[in-house]
Formats: C-alpha cells, sequence, structure tokens
C-alpha cells in the first residue's frame, strides 16, 4: 500500500527503493529475554542506514495468541507485548525518520485470530453484531462440509461452530477464521486500522493475502 505523503516522487520511493524485511522476534534481543524486539530493531538502526535502506518492513507486529507466527492478530492497534509496546514503534519510526528510514507494517486483512473481539462475538450468536463480518455456512442435509475448499494448511477450509451451527471459513489454520470482504463495515473497521498506524508515521503496509480477500 503506498504511503500517506503527498503525490510526486516521494510517494513513489517504495518502487526503486531498498526495502529490509525484518522479523522482530529473531532480529536482535534488546533485554535478554530470549527473543527479539523492536528496541533492538532501533539499536541496529545505524547499520540499517550504513546499508542504505530506504525502509524497513516488520513482520507481524500486532497483539496475537502467535498460533501462526502473528499472522493471527487479536488487536490491529496493539503491539505483541514480547515485542514492545507502541510507544516503542512510535521511537521507531522516529528514529528511523532521522536517518530518512521509512517503517512499514504487515496488515493481515484476509482473517483474524478467533480470538479477536470480533470473532468472539461472531460466535456468541447467529444474531451477534459481528456475525456477518466472518464467512459462515450450513451444514449439507446430509451434516457434511458446505463444500470440498481446503485450508491452504491442509485438511478442510471449514470447521463446524457448535454454539451456533454452522461452519466458518479458514483458508488457513482454524484459529484464522476468514472476514468477510463483502460486509462493508469490514471495510470501514481496516480503514480505521489503516488511518491510525498512518497517523502515528507508518510508512505504508505489506498487505498479507490479498489475493484471497474475495471469497
Amino acid at each position: 500500500m503506498p504511503t500517506s505523503e503527498p503525490d510526486g516522487a516521494a510517494s513513489a520511493w517504495w518502487r526503486a527503493g531498498v526495502l529490509y524485511q525484518i522479523y522482530p522476534r529473531s532480529f536482535a534481543d534488546s533485554n535478554g529475554d530470549g527473543h527479539g524486539d523492536l528496541r533492538g530493531v532501533i539499536d541496529h538502526l545505524d547499520h540499517l542506514e550504513w546499508l542504505g535502506v530506504d525502509g524497513i518492513w516488520l513482520s507481524p507486529i500486532n497483539t496475537s495468541p502467535q498460533a501462526d507466527w502473528g499472522y493471527d492478530v487479536a488487536d490491529y492497534e496493539g503491539i505483541e507485548p514480547a515485542f514492545g509496546t507502541l510507544r516503542d514503534l512510535d521511537r521507531l519510526v522516529a528514529e528511523a525518520g532521522t536517518r530518512k528510514i521509512r517503517v512499514l507494517m504487515d496488515l493481515v486483512p484476509n482473517h483474524t485470530s478467533d480470538r479477536h473481539t470480533w470473532f468472539v462475538d461472531a460466535r456468541s450468536s447467529r444474531t451477534a453484531e459481528h456475525r456477518d463480518w466472518y464467512v459462515w455456512a450450513d451444514a449439507k442435509p446430509d451434516g457434511s462440509l458446505p463444500n470440498n475448499w481446503r485450508s491452504s494448511f491442509g485438511g478442510p477450509a471449514w470447521t463446524w461452530d457448535e454454539g451456533t451451527g454452522q461452519f466458518y471459513l479458514h483458508n488457513f489454520l482454524a484459529e484464522q477464521p476468514d472476514l468477510n470482504w463483502w460486509n462493508p463495515d469490514v471495510r470501514v473497521a481496516f480503514e480505521k486500522i489503516l488511518r491510525f498506524w498512518l497517523d502515528r508515521g507508518v510508512a505504508g503496509f505489506r498487505i498479507d493475502v490479498a489475493h484471497a480477500l474475495v471469497k
């Protein structure tokens, strides 16, 4: 996704710029707790500047139960505590900016964690506010799966929700229910999420599974 900068050469920096992908968990550990964090990234900004990097792309840093290494997001406006805080992210953006390095984030809009408050509500009742934010289907008359779709991780792409008596779709793990992008409320929610991060100085996003948003 392009940056929020004005039109012109600056807004297209990413077309020819050098991006450096960082997997925060294993990049640099600032406090000796055994895994990397945002402060560890900050500690290495001088090296990244020396490399001539134009932007750093952070693999998922949002709050997550970590069923799929952060690609199961439980809070799109939070930072996974193991990596730090929003203040740490703000500091990273600011200090990277002084070195003319932009910060990009991974955005996971195809699905959420099954622990996201949207899905917790969605599976509470067929009439729940967020029910149609996800993809649900009835069983066939014989009780079998709605269709033969397969998860990218193997097995059916449908999991039965006992509480509401329907299947929900997940192209990945059962802990990663797919969002229903035909619902305009979902699109509005993500517009707010994008604005939240852009307002904090994040320069753009790498969109995970963009090709699978429309079911």
